[in-house]
């Protein structure tokens, strides 16, 4: 039976609703002229910032994660997930607040501000090999063990229908913008917007060339695995686009977009340098599509940039 998206989408926020305040975070939408960004676009462009990674837990993924947690019943043996390193730290703020066991597989490409976090919140990190499909089935292979409950980082119902109450939230807050700009890994983010905007306002899937899951997928027709690498790679890491994603944005997204390294980290630094935004490459692909004119506004047009991060070693930031 199909998924009713937005019927998933309001079901979870109102259980997220209660843990909001000190877990789930309303953060912040910023409304600027394009000018303030130092952009040079059509008359009239208004930029919207949605400062999501000032969220519990650094990222988006909270949402998703902690939706996961509140639908199922949790074993004694907790909660399990694979991740690069945000749906990680997500599922471990989560689990922490309810009090239940977390392990956490990560590939050797995680950085080690990530793992250091994970473990001061109490979770048992495990390092497998050096891309994410590592450290994915070896977490599958221990759940078979354990029994916990997996959470998956982008693949699963409730992630994607609290990766899209960041949506929800975006409209009440500010009504629909015109276009939302949102960075891809294994799709759970983008897939939770489209659902939840369906069209109303235009999802525009942005990817590093060095990690184009939708990308290649839109090229061959069907989800398949690529090489992934570059400066993102610990965040947007994923091999292939996950199935919920791929049928979302096959129905809900136009336009698949890819930026350079050298864009993307760009765009980072203009956002730590002029905002004092401190995040991950990930959460800068909106801005460098715009800095880049990858994705060019109408005049008037209504941009949503979707910051989705901030798990980063401040240290790269110079």
């Amino acid at each position: 039976m199909p998924i009713d998206w937005r019927d998933e989408i309001d079901r979870a926020a109102r259980r997220l609703d209660g843990h909001s305040g000190h877990f789930i975070l309303e953060t912040p939408l910023w409304k600027l002229p394009a000018a303030a960004l130092g952009l040079n676009l059509a008359d009239g462009v208004e930029v919207w910032l949605k400062l999501e990674h000032l969220q519990t837990g650094g990222s988006f993924k909270a949402r998703g994660m902690m939706n996961r947690l509140l639908a199922n019943h949790i074993p004694a043996s907790g909660v399990i997930v694979a991740s690069g390193g945000n749906a990680g730290i997500a599922t471990a703020e989560a689990a922490r607040s309810l009090g239940v066991r977390c392990e956490v597989f990560l590939p050797g490409a995680s950085p080690e501000a990530k793992r250091a976090k994970l473990r001061a919140l109490g979770a048992e990190v495990v390092v497998v090999g050096d891309a994410y499909s590592d450290a994915l089935a070896a977490c599958l292979a221990r759940q078979q063990e354990t029994g916990a409950l997996l959470t998956h980082a982008y693949d699963q119902p409730e992630v994607v229908a609290g990766a899209g109450t960041l949506g929800r939230e975006i409209e009440a807050q500010g009504g629909l913008p015109d276009a939302v700009l949102v960075s891809v890994g294994g799709g759970g983010l983008v897939g939770g917007l489209a659902a939840w905007f369906e069209q109303r306002s235009r999802v525009v899937a942005l990817e590093p060339e060095r990690a184009p899951t939708l990308f290649r997928a839109r090229e061959a027709g069907e989800p398949v695995d690529v090489e992934v690498g570059g400066v993102a790679a610990d965040s947007l890491g994923a091999k292939r686009i996950g199935a919920l994603a791929w049928g979302i944005t096959q129905q809900q997204v136009r336009d698949a977009l890819l930026l350079p390294d050298e864009a993307i980290r760009a765009a980072q630094l203009w956002l730590w340098k002029a905002l004092k935004l401190a995040v991950e490459p990930a959460a800068a692909l909106p801005l460098a599509a715009l800095q880049t004119g990858v994705y060019a506004p109408r005049p008037g047009e209504r941009v949503c940039l979707i910051v989705c991060g901030a798990n980063v070693d401040p240290s790269t930031l110079n």
